[in-house]
This record gives C-alpha cells, sequence and structure tokens, in this order.
C-alpha cells in the first residue's frame, strides 16, 4: 500500500469526500478545501489530490499536511428516468442534438481524476437548461467516443441520422463532438447531405464542463441559436474569442481547429466565418452568399472510396511510403506539400508511377493559407506532367474527405480529377481574399 491509501485509511477520508487540508509550509499554515481525487495511478503515492472549488486540482504532499478535516461525505446519486423526448412549447422550433462524444460531452470521473466523454446526449442537454427556452430540445445519443476514434462509417451514420431528424420535421440538428476531428466531419457531411437546406451544426468544447473556464455551455447554446436560424448548410459553432462574448459560426468545408487548448481554437481559412451568433440570440451574417433556409428533402450520398491517404511532404521523405500505398491498392491520395504545393523532387517519379497505376494524386499545401500553384516552380510543373491534381486553396483534411467522397462516385482518375476541382460545398474559394489570414 502507498502512503497516500495508509494516509486516507488513518484519516477516515475516502475518493469523493469533501475536505479541508491545512499543511505546513516553511512553518506557514496554508488552508484547501475540495473533494477528494483517486491518488493518480502513475504517480509515487506521497501526495494527496483534491479538486479545488475553482476547479483545478492540487496535490499535496502529505508529509507537509497538519491536519485533515471532513466536512461532507458525498451524497448518493439519484436514479434517473431519462425521457427521449421533452414535451413540447408551442412557438418553439424543433431542434434535435446528437451525441457523439468529446469533451463538450464531457463529466469529472472522481475514481480516477479524469474526465470521461461519459454525458449522455440527455444529460449534456440539462446540463444547459437556457438551451430548453430557445427551441423544444431531442436528444438522442448515436455514440460515445473520443474525437480520434471517429471513423468514415460513423460519417455515414451521423449523416442519416440528420437526414433523418429533418425530413421528419426539426428545423435543425445540433451534433456534439469532440474537437480534435471535428473538422473532418464538418466535411464529410458537407459532402454527404445534398439539397440540404436547414441547418447542421457542429459543436465541440476545448475544456470540460467541470473547469470554470469551460466553453461548452455558451458554445451549445450559440449551436441552438444558429440551429434556429435562416440558415442552410454545415456550419461549426465555436467560441469566436477568448472571452465569453459570441461564438463564430465556420463553413464546414473551411475551419480548422488551429491552437491545442484555447477557446477560440476554430478559425475560417481562407475564408470569412458565416456569421457571429451570441448566446443572448443576435446572429449578425457576415457575408451574403449564405444559403437561406428551406424545405427541400435531404439526401443522403454517402458513397467512399476509404483506400485515400494523407501524407505530409519533409525534408528526407523516402520514395517508398508512396510505394507502399499504391502497392497496398489505396485508390487517392492526397498529398500536404510544402510552400505553393511542392514535394522532393526525388518523390516525382513515384508520384507519377502512382497517377499511372490509377491512383488519383492531389496537392494541398501544409501553408494552410493561400492556395497551391503548381505553375511557379519547375518541381510544380514536373508535378502537374505527372499527373498530380492541385486542388486550389483547400484544406489538406477537407480534401483527404473530399477524394473519399469523390472516389466513391468515379474510377476513372480523369474525371476524379474533374469533381476534385469543383466546388461542391463551399471547400474552393474562387479567389484568394487577403483579410482571411488569421483574423
Amino acid at each position: 500500500m502507498r502512503k497516500v491509501e495508509r494516509f486516507m485509511d488513518e484519516n477516515n477520508i475516502r475518493v469523493g469526500d469533501y475536505v479541508r487540508i491545512v499543511k505546513v509550509d516553511d512553518g506557514e499554515e496554508a488552508v484547501y478545501e475540495g473533494r477528494v481525487m483517486s491518488p493518480y495511478e502513475l504517480s509515487e503515492g506521497e501526495t494527496l489530490t483534491i479538486k479545488l472549488d475553482n476547479g483545478y486540482n492540487v496535490g499535496i504532499l502529505i508529509d507537509g499536511i497538519k491536519r485533515v478535516e471532513l466536512i461532507e461525505r458525498p451524497k448518493v446519486s439519484e436514479t434517473v428516468s431519462f425521457q427521449e423526448v421533452f414535451p413540447k412549447k408551442p412557438g418553439l422550433p424543433n431542434v434535435t442534438i446528437l451525441g457523439t462524444g468529446g469533451t463538450i460531452a464531457s463529466r469529472i470521473d472522481y475514481k480516477t481524476g479524469a474526465v470521461h466523454p461519459a454525458f449522455t446526449a440527455e444529460e449534456l442537454a440539462k446540463a444547459v437548461p437556457e438551451i430548453f427556452e430557445i427551441a423544444n430540445i431531442t436528444p438522442k445519443l448515436l455514440m460515445n467516443i473520443l474525437s480520434e476514434d471517429m471513423k468514415p462509417e460513423y460519417w455515414a451514420r451521423i449523416a442519416h441520422e440528420v437526414a433523418d431528424a429533418l425530413n421528419s420535421g426539426e428545423d435543425g440538428v445540433v451534433i456534439a463532438h469532440g474537437t480534435d476531428t471535428l473538422a473532418y466531419t464538418a466535411a464529410a457531411l458537407s459532402f454527404m447531405l445534398r439539397d440540404l437546406s436547414k441547418p447542421v451544426v457542429l459543436v465541440g468544447a476545448q475544456r470540460s464542463s467541470d473547469r470554470p473556464s469551460s466553453d461548452a455551455a455558451m458554445n451549445l447554446t450559440c449551436s441552438v441559436r444558429m440551429a434556429t436560424a435562416d440558415f442552410g448548410g454545415v456550419t461549426v459553432v465555436m467560441h469566436g474569442e477568448t472571452g465569453d462574448t459570441y461564438c463564430l459560426a465556420h463553413r464546414g468545408t473551411k475551419v480548422r481547429k488551429m491552437h491545442t487548448s484555447r477557446r477560440d481554437a476554430f478559425r475560417s481559412i481562407n475564408d470569412v466565418p458565416i456569421a457571429k451568433v451570441w448566446p443572448e440570440g443576435k446572429i449578425e451574417f457576415l457575408r451574403g452568399d449564405h444559403k437561406k433556409r428551406g424545405e427541400s428533402e435531404v439526401v443522403v450520398d454517402d458513397r467512399m472510396e476509404t483506400r485515400v491517404a494523407l501524407v505530409k511532404a519533409f525534408p528526407g521523405m523516402s520514395p517508398g511510403i508512396i510505394d507502399f500505398l499504391v502497392d497496398e491498392g489505396y485508390k487517392g491520395l492526397v498529398i500536404e506539400g510544402t510552400g505553393l504545393g511542392h514535394v522532393p523532387t526525388y518523390v516525382i517519379d513515384t508520384l507519377k508511377r502512382a497517377t499511372e497505376e490509377g491512383v488519383t494524386v492531389c496537392m494541398t499545401s501544409q501553408c494552410i493559407y493561400g492556395r497551391v500553384n503548381l505553375n511557379v516552380y519547375s518541381t510544380g510543373r514536373r508535378l502537374l506532367k505527372a499527373g498530380v491534381v492541385p486542388c486550389e486553396d483547400m484544406l489538406p483534411e477537407t480534401a483527404y474527405v473530399k477524394l473519399m467522397w469523390v472516389l466513391g462516385h468515379t474510377d476513372d482518375p480523369d474525371e476524379a480529377g474533374k469533381m476534385m476541382l469543383t466546388n461542391y460545398a463551399g471547400e474552393i474559394t474562387p479567389y484568394t481574399r487577403f483579410d482571411t489570414f488569421l483574423r
């Protein structure tokens, strides 16, 4: 038994207890109050961890603890029987919330001290009661996975659930999703949902709901606002700046997570956001070309070729990487090239071999902002001669998803190339805007 377990036994405290700790440090007393967390499994076992009222955890060396006072034991949770559908209020729009997991649907586990994507969609809705004043909410849990575990077959499942909801009369759909791969799902739905004339809003959270700086509640509130707006299409709604003032609605094919932890991590790339959304209800559309709400029936086109890879070019890159993927039967490759869309010159012949064997090879840029241009330098012109398709200003992840969708519709490389350069869901900006760089 580690020292921390013995200390807890001797002081009759358990995980989940609310305690007051008096600590002595250099002769001075310091007092901490919080909830006892489970000892960290990989620690030496010499600290007691408590969660403070501000939401942060603190580890206190046992040897420095002078006194422990038990304030209260955790209350036994009541069993709640949740309903799938809540009573509808006349006059309010109807919005379905689909839960897939992620931080926005997270809770603290007091047995481990970790945060898990363990709220159901219903619990998520109940945690933000404001949304029930905005719309009649129908929550549904589709899956409870980590963002990194999202798969193309899950995109199709989400698309069908969205279409079923909208075609049955819902005014909008909100999808709670982990942030790390949220942009991929947004792009996939943008291509799969054809004739979409109502809002489909993806939303996540950078910080879990147990933290005082959580963005979950405001993001969800703004998402429900956007789901009731005069808009038709797929959008991502997240914090617009670090404070709690407004969210931004981004086009589903032009958005990227640009920071690991900031609340305003999501940015529109090479494009202007669709709208600013305030939790109080104001929506300011930032562009005049957004699609307005309509009543057309949504059609799901989920044909996807999953044998597509996204490959980053780098100094010293081995041509064998491309050969391996071709030999493994991959049908499409999206290259994240350097600068205007380049790879090491000694890799070009390998890409030519890929295109000659029927593999569709597309070029994007690691620079993110700007657009690919293979006509400027000799390397780019050689890539064009090798049959590589320049993907304009498409984001690498958007091009990756789009190529899967394109190859689900044709196995003709020439036709696939033409489709990649066809603007289906606003993934290509017609001209380079100079006012969007880190906007």
